[in-house]
């Protein structure tokens, strides 16, 4: 810990990276699962229910479930909800855009990833947002490397939203990762380059940009879980789980199976 008495982020050694690595890929064939199930008419429920069954035909447990007292195995965002959305009855309709957000536990470690997922045809400006916002991982993910700061990687997410338009939530954050779902450091969407905690090679962390296609302001919902904007206008949400290494950033996870279903759709 710290003076303050925080505690500090630290390195995994490359078996646990390795361990972190296979949860997160279960993570990415679950959510290429149900890529291929999501359509007009299908509920969150029924995607919970499906990605539930995978997680655990896989020897793994699905995290969310539980968690803190969270009801269900993941979160599913739909339109104006940011994140932690709690899978309902209502069925996806044309033109809605839902974010799922799993997490899985396997041999003791975590694996987190999250995208948003267009159902049916959307808007234009829908659209753009999520091209947008996968724009600002890949660019955060850019800036994960040792000796650059925190500060570099919300800087790389706030200013390409911010340059088309978009809000940038100041509550919700990335963070550490290993055998619990949230570890230190934080990791925000904003900043300023050349400030925060140097990073180090073994580091492994989540970076999630949350962008949303008005303001960047945020309420709860009163089930306790859902994060929705205030403007109720439509947010996008991806999250990759990397590693710090000295040249380029490792990601563990990956969105390649959830492109492929996409692609035979």
């Amino acid at each position: 810990m710290n003076a303050a008495g925080v505690k500090k982020p630290v390195a995994k050694t490359e078996d646990e990276i390795e361990l972190i690595r296979q949860s997160s890929l279960l993570v990415g064939k679950t959510l290429a699962e149900l890529a291929s199930r999501i359509k007009p008419g299908v509920t969150t429920l029924e995607l919970d229910r499906i990605a539930d069954e995978f997680i655990r035909d896989h020897g793994a447990y699905p995290g969310f479930n539980g968690y803190r007292g969270y009801p269900n195995s993941i979160c599913a965002s739909v339109n104006s909800a940011v994140v932690h959305g709690v899978p309902g009855s209502a069925p996806l309709k044309e033109g809605d855009v839902v974010s799922i957000d799993i997490g899985v536990v396997k041999d003791g470690f975590w694996g987190d990833s999250a995208y948003t997922f267009a159902v049916g045809e959307v808007k234009p400006d829908v659209r753009r947002l999520l091209e947008v916002t996968l724009e600002c991982l890949d660019l955060a993910v850019e800036q994960a490397v040792a000796g650059k700061r925190l500060g570099d990687i919300g800087f790389a997410v706030q200013s390409h939203a911010e340059a088309h338009g978009y809000g940038v939530g100041r509550e919700l954050v990335g963070h550490g990762r290993g055998r619990n779902l949230h570890e230190p450091p934080e990791v925000a969407n904003y900043g300023k380059r050349g400030t925060g905690l140097v990073l180090h090679e073994g580091w492994v962390i989540a970076i999630e940009p949350m962008i949303n296609l008005g303001s960047r302001h945020v309420r709860e919902m009163e089930d306790g879980w859902t994060i929705r904007t205030r403007d109720d206008r439509p947010s996008a949400h991806y999250e990759h789980t990397l590693v710090i290494r000295k040249e380029q950033a490792e990601v563990l996870s990956t969105f390649k199976w959830i492109h492929e279903a996409l692609a035979s759709k």
